[in-house]
């Protein structure tokens, strides 16, 4: 039996009305961001694994009879394994690596203030156009002490985030352990997420258009993600073993700061091989018998011709061009999601940017009334197995 409808006499909002509540919705969720925003960060890091590791799950379901949910246990407790025995392989010899870096940082300061000194030390004035500057009347021998002090801040700050992570092992294990939990839930439901969309947009007549954007975000973030850990992993062997095999100290520290700049596009690449090049400048010596500054050369050439292997063989087919973002408006990204979010804003900069990007376009054309994909073809789903093997 048919129920009868009952007729709706709720009088409708008006606009100021509608206004009113937006904003406040907004209000409230910007007061919920800024209160829990570390539970927020956990959130997006469990949704980042869920989707990186999702690939290998719809691999693994698809070709045995074993149950999804199954697969996703087993799948994180071999990460989970492989993460503790990474820690025990890589995390004591980089650990020692970064803080003896660390502890080096005052006579790389010295060394550069010696250098400098020893340039420009000279009687003549030196003339720059108009100009005239007189090194004799500079205080090079204040130079180093007034570098540490500009520094101090950064090399104390360094030293408590070394011990910070010697002692918080419970802390770190206890959010790793909530990571792996809220992850293993957000990929159970991941395959139903793309239907909820679609369902939520069925009613104002949108599914055609949530069809349409939803692969395309997909390709951003797939692009991006996926695309930047196997860029950061090539990118730390790479240099791990170039510096390894050129004889420079602390390679795998180096190697490590270079993998997990990857993140960082444009400028990350410039930080590593800036640092690397020091590194190598001031190391007492090298068992190719070069100067210190034909030495740093010949690591500056090393990680020239990575970096541009990188840009011209690997970025085009891995990443490609799924972020079509300038370089200034990715480095000023950079630059506000880390001020925001720290260094998981700033890592994240990229693919959001992206996105609004993406949605901005959309939005900007139905306004005007335009035909909101013009002369685009749709992107295809990108396939679940993304950088599996057939």
């Amino acid at each position: 039996m048919v129920e009868p409808m009952i007729p709706n006499n709720s009088p409708p909002w008006s606009r100021t009305t509608k206004t009113i509540v937006v904003v406040a919705a907004l209000l409230l969720l910007a007061l919920l961001v800024m209160r829990f925003r570390t539970l927020l960060a956990m959130l997006v890091v469990a949704a980042i694994l869920a989707y990186l590791l999702d690939p290998l799950i719809v691999f693994i379901d698809k070709r045995t009879n074993i149950r999804r949910g199954i697969v996703i246990a087993v799948v994180y407790i071999v990460l989970a394994a492989a993460l503790i025995g990474g820690f025990f392989a890589l995390g004591v010899a980089s650990y020692q690596q970064a803080a003896n870096l660390i502890e080096q940082t005052p006579d790389l300061i010295e060394n550069v203030a010696a250098s400098i000194a020893a340039l420009v030390n000279r009687t003549e004035p030196i003339a720059i156009g108009p100009l005239s500057l007189d090194p004799s009347v500079v205080a090079w021998d204040r130079l180093p002490e007034q570098l540490l002090g500009l520094v101090e801040p950064l090399l104390s700050q360094s030293g408590g985030v070394v011990s910070r992570f010697a002692t918080s092992t419970v802390r770190t294990v206890f959010n790793l352990l909530f990571i792996f939990v809220l992850s293993i839930y957000l990929a159970t439901d991941l395959p139903r997420f793309g239907g909820y969309v679609k369902s939520f947009a069925q009613q104002p007549g949108y599914r055609e258009d949530a069809e349409r954007l939803m692969p395309q975000l997909r390709h951003v973030w797939s692009a991006y993600l996926r695309g930047q850990i196997i860029l950061s992993l090539v990118i730390f062997l790479t240099v791990w073993i170039g510096l390894t095999l050129l004889g420079v100290q602390n390679s795998l520290a180096l190697g490590l700061l270079a993998g997990f700049l990857e993140f960082l596009p444009n400028l990350g690449p410039v930080i590593s091989a800036g640092v690397t090049v020091l590194v190598a400048f001031f190391q007492p010596g090298n068992y190719l018998g070069l100067e210190s500054w034909q030495y740093a050369l010949v690591i500056l050439g090393l990680m020239i011709v990575i970096q541009q292997l990188e840009n011209h063989l690997l970025v085009p087919r891995i990443v490609g061009g799924a972020l079509d973002l300038h370089p200034i408006i990715v480095i000023v990204g950079l630059f506000m999601g880390a001020s925001l979010a720290g260094i998981l804003g700033a890592i994240l900069a990229a693919p959001i940017i992206a996105s609004l990007k993406l949605f901005g376009h959309y939005a900007w054309r139905k306004l005007f009334d335009l035909p909101p994909f013009p002369d685009e073809e749709p992107i295809d789903d990108p396939p679940p197995h993304l950088f599996l093997p057939e």
